[in-house]
């Protein structure tokens, strides 16, 4: 997807578990002043698996640009956004 001065593309990171169903990353337009709540928002509205597993009801951490960040946080141009389970073990 190219950006135009409503949107800009991120990174989107899955780990874990998030990872084995919808693969390691994707690229995302998201309209520009977005956060990562409104991020998983728009990837639960795709429904199939990114609504099951980024469900509401489902307990997610996230970071911005690898660093742990709240859902309020806003999403700048360019960032990578990466969403896990609140436990992961290796």
């Amino acid at each position: 997807m190219s950006d135009n001065p409503e949107t800009h593309t991120l990174t989107v990171r899955y780990f874990a578990a998030l990872r084995e169903a919808l693969g390691a990353s994707e690229s995302v337009a998201l309209p520009v002043g977005q956060t990562l709540g409104q991020l998983r928002d728009a990837l639960i509205a795709r429904g199939g698996r990114h609504a099951e597993l980024l469900a509401r009801g489902r307990a997610l951490r996230c970071a911005l640009n690898q660093v742990m960040a709240d859902e309020a946080t806003a999403v700048p141009a360019g960032a990578e956004v990466a969403f896990f389970p609140p436990v992961t073990g290796g």
